[in-house]
């Protein structure tokens, strides 16, 4: 069995990996819909995977399904309360503009109707300047700073929403590592590892419009899954690993949780741009490179 410093440092590698998703903003800050759709895709059915294999498998096998059960439905409503109480951003498209993702539509009159289609998402690259003009072309400073300002408290709200669902996903790399059964530890932090990817680009982009330095996006957005997922992980194990007989209800409880995020959160926001087949197709390829991965690690 792994040490407590082993799951915390497996954790805040895991974690980590959340300020990957800042990296292509050092060389553009355009993605397509398709592109973004179908990585929200892999990341759900990575979790998804992750939660059936590594945590509920396990979970009926050192105890009873009213155990697991249990944990799961405490599990989702954990994370339904999180978001319900704690203020943050999520990942969805209103309007003529895109909160809390990469993209965002040119504003639009309207009353006058400008604009390539009015207003409505056209599932292209676009992350065109959203200021004002005036009639002789020069730029207009206080809708810029509007501008900034809302981009900045977008970004906040976002990496908000990306700490909450760090902790589910802690818990349930330290409740893995308690089975006893590393190799579930393991699959289980490559799979949120892999899913931290979008939640970080998610979260950069905003971050970057709103004038935030590169250097400092990359730092926040890495210290969002970086610290909170190791405390959530030894919190995990150490509960787990004092308290006899409670994995099935554990592993229930970070599965219920895991999937409520995907649910709450990833679906929606990838299912918004008229690339829901490409996220279908996503989703299947996760859920079952998780099984690859599960079984792999577990062998």
């Amino acid at each position: 069995m792994v040490s407590l410093a082993e799951v915390v440092l497996v954790a805040a590698v895991a974690g980590g990996v959340t300020g990957l998703g800042a990296l292509p903003l050092f060389f553009t800050d355009r993605i397509s819909h398709r592109t973004y759709d179908g990585a929200l895709g892999l990341a759900a059915g990575i979790m998804v995977g992750a939660a059936v294999f590594a945590l509920i498998v396990p979970g009926l096998e050192l105890g009873s399904p009213l155990e697991v059960v249990a944990g799961v439905l405490a599990g989702g409503a954990f994370l339904l309360v999180g978001n319900a109480v704690l203020p943050h951003l999520h990942l969805r498209f209103r309007a003529d503009r895109v909160e809390g993702t990469a993209i965002v539509e040119p504003s639009v009159d309207p009353s006058s109707g400008a604009g390539s289609n009015g207003g409505h998402d056209t599932g292209t690259d676009t992350t065109d300047d959203t200021s004002d003009r005036t009639g002789d072309g020069s730029s207009d400073r206080t809708g810029d700073s509007e501008t900034a300002g809302d981009d900045l408290r977008r970004a906040t709200l976002v990496g908000s929403a990306v700490t909450i669902h760090n902790v589910p996903e802690g818990l349930a790399v330290g409740i893995a590592f308690a089975s006893g059964e590393s190799a579930i530890g393991f699959a289980i932090a490559t799979a949120i590892a892999v899913q931290n990817v979008p939640d970080g680009f998610a979260m950069a982009v905003p971050a970057v419009r709103a004038g935030v330095s590169r250097g400092r996006t990359l730092l926040y957005t890495t210290l969002s899954g970086g610290v909170p997922e190791p405390i959530a992980a030894a919190a995990g194990f150490a509960l787990v690993t004092m308290v006899s007989g409670l994995f099935p209800v554990a592993a229930g409880f970070a599965a219920g949780a895991m999937i409520a995020v995907v649910f709450r959160e990833l679906v929606p926001s990838s299912h918004g741009h008229g690339y829901a087949d490409t996220a279908t197709a996503a989703f299947i390829l996760g859920f079952a490179l998780m099984l690859v991965v599960d079984t792999v690690l577990a062998v």
